[in-house]
C-alpha cells in the first residue's frame, strides 16, 4: 500500500528497510530502500530502461537533474556516468531524499547534491543540460504535464528531457503533450510497454 503514495511528502508507512544491487550501466550499485517510496523491492523496469538509454554529458560546467530521484538509481548512475559534472537529486517524498543521501555516500558519489524538492520548487533560479524523470504517473496527469510545461524554463539552450512513461499509462498523450511544448521530441527506445522519450528545443508561443 505504501507504494499508492510515495509521492506524498511525508510517508508515514512503518519502515521496512532492505539493501539491494544492482548493475547498471556497468556500475554495481547498493541501494537502500524502504517501504513509502516507490519500487522499494526493485528498480523498477522503466527506470532501467530510461538508464540504459540516458545520454549523459560530461563536463565541469554541465549540470543534470533528476526529477522525482527516489532512492536514487538514475542520478547516482548519471553522475557516475559523468564524473566531472554535477548532478542535483529531488524529490517530494522526505524519506526518498533520505535513503538517496545514503544511498550517494555508500556509493562514493561525490558530484551530486540530494534535496527535497515538490517538483522544480527548489532548483528555482537554474537550468540544466539534463532533465531526467520517471514522473509520478499515480500522481495524476495533471503533475505529469506540469513537469514537462515546466521543464523549458529549467533547461539550458541545448538541454534535453528525458521522459520514461508506460504505454498503458498514457506515452501517447504524453508524447503529444511534448509536442506541443518542444521542437523536437524522439522517441529514444521502447521495451516491455515502456517508452523512452527525448524532448528538446521550447516551442515560442505565437
Amino acid at each position: 500500500m505504501g507504494q499508492e503514495h510515495y509521492f506524498s511528502s511525508k510517508p508515514t508507512t512503518r519502515h521496512d528497510a532492505k539493501t539491494i544491487e544492482v548493475v547498471l550501466r556497468g556500475y554495481k550499485i547498493r541501494l537502500k530502500t524502504d517501504a513509502g517510496v516507490f519500487s522499494k523491492n526493485q528498480v523498477d523496469f522503466g527506470t532501467r530502461l530510461l538508464i540504459e538509454c540516458m545520454d549523459i554529458p560530461n563536463g565541469s560546467s554541465v549540470s543534470i537533474l533528476d526529477l522525482g530521484c527516489g532512492y536514487g538509481p538514475v542520478g547516482i548512475v548519471a553522475a557516475k556516468l559523468a564524473p566531472d559534472s554535477q548532478v542535483v537529486m529531488v524529490d517530494v517524498n522526505e524519506r526518498a531524499i533520505e535513503l538517496s543521501a545514503e544511498n550517494v555516500r555508500n556509493n562514493q558519489v561525490t558530484n551530486a547534491i540530494v534535496k527535497i524538492s515538490d517538483l522544480y520548487q527548489n532548483v528555482q533560479g537554474r537550468t540544466f543540460q539534463r532533465i531526467l524523470s520517471n514522473p509520478p504517473i499515480r500522481a495524476g496527469k495533471k503533475v505529469v504535464h506540469q513537469i514537462f510545461e515546466e521543464a523549458s524554463n529549467y533547461l539550458t539552450d541545448d538541454g534535453e528531457l528525458w521522459i520514461v512513461i508506460q504505454k498503458k499509462q498514457g506515452a501517447p498523450s504524453a508524447k503529444k503533450k511534448l509536442e506541443e511544448l518542444f521542437v523536437e521530441v524522439n522517441d529514444i527506445g521502447r521495451d516491455a510497454g515502456y517508452r523512452i522519450f527525448q524532448a528538446r528545443g521550447k516551442k515560442q508561443v505565437e
